[in-house]
């Protein structure tokens, strides 16, 4: 999962407590954290999807994503569910859900675009397009996607995904890291 699509806990300050009592301690300021080139950066939010990009063996790579909106059934300990697409100088239109749960071997996943039905292949949490160009396509036409997945315990998992903002999202990643 992309490191921006990762949930954060609520940030909680480390300021020491006050108190009305002198201390007999005084403390050393901490030094601030240097930036990690690593991290990811933002390009941009376009309605419901995040654009952003970090380096990866000295190239960019940059991904658009956005959470499902409503997940059925509630799956218990289930993490994220996150759709993306990824676009690599060596690889284009690479299409992702982490599913937040981990698939049955060989389980396939179908997402149905508006009319546009999707095959997805999984391996351990997350289900990935087989045809990438043809997912992005619909999804530029489309205004929801819903994806059907095999779930623990013999159920059926429908998450639905918002695609409002995602050709805004799509082109500002495609501009990002052109194709080489």
């Amino acid at each position: 999962m992309p490191a921006l699509a990762q949930s954060t806990a609520p940030v909680q300050s480390t300021a020491p407590a006050q108190s009305t009592a002198p201390s007999a301690v005084k403390k050393k300021p901490v030094a601030a954290a240097k930036p990690n080139p690593e991290a990811p950066k933002p390009i941009g939010q376009y309605d419901d999807w995040i654009a952003a990009t970090h380096p990866e063996a000295g190239h960019p790579v940059c991904y658009a994503f956005t959470r499902a909106q409503n997940s059925m059934p509630a799956v218990p300990g289930r993490g994220g569910v996150v759709l993306t697409v990824t676009q690599r100088a060596s690889g284009r239109d690479s299409v992702a859900i982490e599913a937040g749960f981990t698939f049955a071997p060989n389980a396939t996943v179908e997402v149905q675009a508006d009319q546009t039905g999707l095959d997805f292949y999984t391996h351990q949490r997350a289900a990935f397009a087989r045809d990438g160009k043809a997912a992005v396509t619909a999804f530029r036409a489309a205004a929801r996607a819903i994806a059907r997945s095999p779930g623990p315990r013999d159920t059926t998992v429908t998450d639905t995904f918002s695609l409002k903002g995602f050709t805004a999202a799509y082109e500002a990643i495609s501009k990002a890291c052109p194709p080489q």
